[in-house]
């Protein structure tokens, strides 16, 4: 049972990497990335959908973005919702898909997009902070109960603290890599 609490905690500190990972996909590097589109929905009969599943998305060159719809009539939705998104781009419409075309990154824009993945690096250490809080809380829970000694306890909360150091450094060295990459011209 205490280690079902361990493995549980591994388990949302990996899931909360890998969100992490899905967030810094959305913040633009300088090159063109088609997860900056993942957020962006459209209504397709009744239901939001995200553009990747409603049209294929490919990256002709390092700077452009060329989204064809499986649904021309979607042209001008897709468009709109671009627009509403405010990514920082013009979508253009050539009647079968839509273009964007990623201007280069100022310096400037470069120095907030990194503030921003810093932003979402912090959120994440708290989350994986407040996984600790909550296994530790558990073994608490099960030593008043009984289930376990004083000297389980310590183990297990020596145990937590080591798998929360380790995921931080992970978001840190994560944050680094992403950092580098926006920053480099």
């Amino acid at each position: 049972m205490p280690e079902t609490i361990l493995l549980e905690a591994e388990d949302k500190m990996e899931h909360t990497i890998k969100a992490l990972h899905h967030e810094f996909a959305t913040v633009r590097s300088g090159r063109a990335n088609p997860k900056m589109l993942d957020h962006v929905t459209i209504d397709y009969y009744g239901v939001e959908s995200p553009i990747s599943q409603v049209a294929s998305i490919s990256v002709p060159e390092g700077s452009q973005i060329y989204i064809k719809p499986y649904d021309k009539s979607l042209v001008q939705q897709i468009e709109r919702a671009i627009f509403g998104a405010n990514l920082g781009v013009t979508p253009m419409n050539d009647g079968i898909g839509i273009r964007i075309i990623l201007p280069p990154q100022t310096e400037e824009n470069r120095r907030e997009a990194v503030k921003i993945i810093h932003k979402m690096s912090e959120d994440c250490k708290v989350a994986i902070r407040n996984i600790r809080r909550d296994a530790i809380h558990h073994y608490k829970k099960m030593e008043k109960d009984s289930e376990i000694t004083e000297d389980d306890l310590r183990y297990y909360e020596d145990e937590v603290q080591k798998l929360t150091d380790k995921f931080t450094d992970r978001i840190d060295e994560d944050f680094k890599i992403k950092e580098k990459d926006i920053m480099s011209i």
